[in-house]
């Protein structure tokens, strides 16, 4: 029998459970137990979770690899387990077949390397023995473990510890909390990102404040969404607010970020707060005109429980249950990331509120897709952000507050969009 370098077992593992294999750091913590389970010495381990769906990732062993591709979409995981020495591949292989809950699967086992086959080179290793002598491995593996928010045609990738501190599967969605290296916790839901704890205040602060400070006098104000709590947090800064109702339709979310992202939840206490578990759109179908100075609706991307948030049907309901003097702040989308749905939502908010009252703000948050996003606003009334004057006030807020993003500059010159902007928003 020719003796080979290496074992080769090629591996298709069909009929898996489809969120298990679209569970990076589930597949990464399988993934490395396999290697372990056969006696493997761990090297490093790097995967990546891409958005909606599907995870690659890498295994390097001391005796080679193991590696694997997944569509959940289709329950299926490509597996290649490279191995040499007196490894035995096939108990990695029974372990992933047992974690990955497959009904079947097919191997093909490989000999690679057949010594008979080659020739042994005479070379002087005594210089990288001296440097391999030098260098100490550390006493754990390194892990590099990714998430990654994309479409067809681009991606945002944050490198995360690989632990998941809250994964519940809502009846609207997958909602989950991450640690990622650089930005700290993060909550996904469906596998896109909505905050973390570092960048937080560039969204929840502009979604809030250049509203309160355009209409200074508000008192009733209703938020749509905002699970995350970061949007009331804000807005019970202002001390003239009286009352803050928030619809949001997963009370996962909420309790999510209440037990893991408590500096962003921090006023769901709050008594001026009414906090209903609900959907936010069936709720303003009932809700009496001229009712609130200020709605806020505070979404994620026009896909799964928020694609309702982008119809005209909704946004003219915004418009009745505004007070004749009132401002709406929508989660806008991005004119880089989501162009199309950018242009559509300000078209309809031109049409509902009137051409020149559906001004866009934009503004950058390093964790969302192109980092450029926007909050687009219907406004009823003579008011215009463009023109306030109070910028003392705002500046004393800011600095009273210790607001991180927002002030009196940031106020004006979000609100100024550049011509590649100005052309998506032309009707």
């Amino acid at each position: 029998m020719s003796i080979a370098l290496g074992n080769h077992i090629l591996v298709e593992f069909m009929n898996c459970e489809p969120h298990v294999m679209n569970d990076v750091a589930g597949i990464e913590r399988d993934m490395v137990g396999a290697a372990q389970k056969a006696g493997a010495t761990v090297i490093n381990s790097t995967f990546h979770h891409f958005s909606p769906y599907g995870v690659s990732g890498v295994v390097v062993i001391q005796e080679s690899h193991l590696a694997i591709h997944t569509w959940p979409e289709y329950g299926y995981a490509a597996v290649d387990l490279f191995t040499c020495g007196e490894m035995n591949a096939w108990i990695s292989f029974d372990h992933l077949k047992e974690c990955f809950g497959a009904k079947s699967y097919s191997a093909i086992e490989m000999k690679r390397g057949s010594v008979n086959l080659l020739t042994r080179n005479d070379f002087d290793i005594s210089t990288m023995r001296q440097k391999a002598s030098e260098w100490r491995n550390p006493e754990f593996f390194t892990r590099n473990v990714w998430f990654t928010d994309k479409d067809e045609n681009q991606a945002l990738s944050l490198r995360f510890t690989g632990d998941v501190f809250f994964d519940v599967e809502s009846p609207f969605q997958r909602v989950r909390i991450l640690e990622s290296y650089k930005y700290g916790k993060m909550l996904a839901l469906d596998d896109m990102v909505m905050t973390t704890e570092n960048d937080e205040f560039h969204y929840h602060e502009m979604i809030s404040h250049p509203a309160l400070f355009t209409l200074p006098s508000a008192k009733n104000i209703l938020v749509i969404g905002g699970g995350d709590g970061g949007t009331v947090r804000e807005i019970l800064r202002h001390d003239h607010v009286e009352k803050v109702t928030m619809v949001e339709i997963d009370g996962a979310v909420i309790d999510a970020c209440k037990e893991f992202l408590p500096n962003i939840a921090a006023a769901f206490d709050n008594p001026k707060l009414e906090l209903i578990v609900d959907d936010g759109i069936a709720f303003l179908k009932n809700v009496k005109p001229n009712t609130y100075d200020i709605i806020i609706v505070d979404g994620s991307d026009p896909v799964g429980p928020a694609e309702g948030l982008f119809s005209v049907e909704f946004y003219t309901n915004c418009y009745n249950a505004l007070k004749e003097t009132g401002i709406l702040v929508a989660q806008g989308e991005s004119p880089k990331f989501n162009d199309k749905a950018f242009a559509e939502l300000n078209h309809t908010l031109q049409v509902i509120f009137g051409k020149d009252n559906a001004p866009v703000s934009l503004f950058f948050v390093p964790t969302y897709p192109t980092g450029m996003w926007s909050f687009q606003y219907g406004i009823k009334g003579d008011l215009n952000p463009k023109t306030i004057s109070n910028k003392g006030e705002i500046a004393d807020f800011v600095s009273n507050k210790g607001l991180r993003y927002y002030n009196e500059d940031i106020h004006f010159a979000s609100f100024a969009t550049p011509n590649f902007v100005k052309e998506l928003l032309k009707k």
